[in-house]
């Protein structure tokens, strides 16, 4: 693969989660007197808002420039974080998430397709799991050295300091973005013959025909469907990390600490998706002992707590997440229509509807259970997932190296 795309990828997804903003945001909601429902309900409006952005903004990447979407994005999430200073409060908070989440759709399903449809024009899509592993290793790493920062930043400076910094590394994202080659797509709109119209036509027109050839393949299309439910379903329940600091919290460490057991997590997510490269090519019988395996890891983790706990959930992150970069290369491989971001993002769309059942899970289970009851208790979704894997989850391609 071109390394000056590489480079640019894993600058771009490593920048995203730079932002020490992520180990504090959690208890900067605390401290303004949020209880963990209302946190969790904030949880909600940004998958909700993501959610309902999702596809019309995969079906955009596939009319317009994907590299301005990729730019577009890190603004608002700059934004959004910028609120949740400017405004301390649930109103501010809830302006933020929600701007967080319109940059995180026009970036999801976006990115996937740039980097496949680019190393498509050159033949070398057997490279996308290692570099989109890679990159995914990169934003580990990331949120590694933003949580480990984020502590003396807020010791310089509050929550003030550790806001605005983040804000600048997301406008540094979106450098990179505007930086990047414009990808070429498989399919432009205008190539698809609809049987019924001209192919020219308004962007409106060319917009409508993508979001229709995407939505036909992901429902009509039996192997990119299964694929699709199968990545979503997975992806969804990742979202144990957003609770990690509470659990922390919880267990009494200190909160100077909390940063650094969530950054144990980080390491453990960075070795899973590097290791994607190697693994794209597992069984799928093995990807589901594994996800067993990682729901185990989640229990036993949060129950314990301490070092020890969150080694525990280091290790079940880097599975999870591991099987997740797999999940969704196999995804692209199956995809054969022209709307590979339209269909991505329908990925995108369902991951947020399941992210949604977990915080729902997680607000209403606070009334009877501690926050690191519930992360145990939420690994019996993913032992549901594995279940399906044999079934559902695409077998790995010939192209695939093990």
């Amino acid at each position: 693969m071109p390394k000056p795309l590489a480079v640019r990828i894993i600058g771009f997804s490593g920048l995203g989660d730079f932002i020490p903003f992520y180990a504090m945001y959690a208890l900067l909601f605390a401290d303004a007197g949020l209880s963990l429902g209302e946190i969790s309900s904030l949880f909600a409006i940004w998958s909700v808002t993501a959610l309902v952005l999702e596809v019309p903004s995969g079906a955009w990447a596939d009319v317009v420039s994907r590299r301005l979407l990729l730019t577009i994005g890190p603004m608002l999430h700059a934004a959004g974080f910028a609120s949740w200073i400017l405004v301390p409060d649930y109103a501010g908070f809830a302006l933020g998430f929600m701007l967080w989440g319109a940059g995180s759709a026009l970036i999801s399903g976006t990115l996937e397709a740039f980097v496949y449809d680019e190393l498509a024009a050159i033949d070398a899509t057997p490279s996308y799991a290692g570099l989109m592993g890679f990159a995914g290793s990169a934003s580990s790493l990331a949120i590694l050295a933003a949580t480990f920062l984020a502590a003396p930043l807020f010791a310089l400076g509050g929550y003030p300091l550790v806001a605005w910094s983040s804000v600048a590394v997301t406008l540094g994202q979106a450098l990179i973005a505007a930086s990047l080659p414009a990808a070429p797509k498989v399919a432009e709109a205008d190539e698809i013959d609809t049987g019924d119209a001209p192919a020219a036509g308004s962007i409106a027109t060319r917009y409508l025909r993508m979001l229709k050839a995407g939505l036909t393949e992901v429902t009509r299309e039996h192997a990119v469907r299964n694929a699709v439910l199968i990545t979503a379903f997975i992806y969804g329940l990742n979202t144990h990390d957003e609770y990690f600091a509470l659990v922390a919290a919880e267990k009494g460490t200190a909160t100077t600490f909390i940063a650094v057991l969530v950054g144990i997590t980080a390491v453990g997510e960075a070795v899973g998706t590097a290791l994607a490269g190697r693994t794209v090519a597992m069984r799928n019988s093995t990807m589901a002992a594994l996800l067993v395996l990682a729901a185990a890891l989640f229990a036993g983790g949060s129950a314990s707590g301490g070092l020890v706990g969150f080694v525990g959930l280091a290790v079940a992150s880097g599975i999870h997440n591991n099987v997740i970069v797999v999940n969704e290369a196999r995804l692209q491989d199956t995809i054969e229509g022209p709307a590979r971001a339209t269909v991505t993002s329908v990925n995108g769309l369902l991951t947020e509807l399941v992210a949604i059942g977990t915080f729902v899970a997680y607000a209403a289970g606070s009334n009877w259970l501690s926050v690191s009851s519930l992360v145990a208790v939420m690994g019996i979704p993913l032992v549901m997932a594995a279940l399906l894997v044999p079934r559902w989850t695409p077998p790995r391609s010939a192209g695939d190296v093990a």
